[in-house]
């Protein structure tokens, strides 16, 4: 999938999976994309998968809810 897509997905599963509204999970995402934790998913589109969104999201989640 394309690095927006991805994105998207990831949000998705945060919002799904930890009970949060939209905005929520979004701003989740954005800390992580400030925070450069998307850089190598970016750059190489293996690391675009469904199953290394649902880690990542775990991770996004634990690492920023904050």
């Amino acid at each position: 999938m394309n690095y927006e897509t991805y994105l998207d997905e990831i949000t998705t599963l945060i919002a799904e999976n930890y009970k949060l509204i939209d905005a929520v999970a979004i701003a989740l995402v954005m800390k992580a994309q400030d925070d450069n934790f998307f850089i190598a998913h970016d750059e190489n589109p293996a690391l675009r998968t469904k199953q290394q969104a649902k880690m990542d999201a775990k991770t996004v989640y634990d690492t920023y809810r904050g």
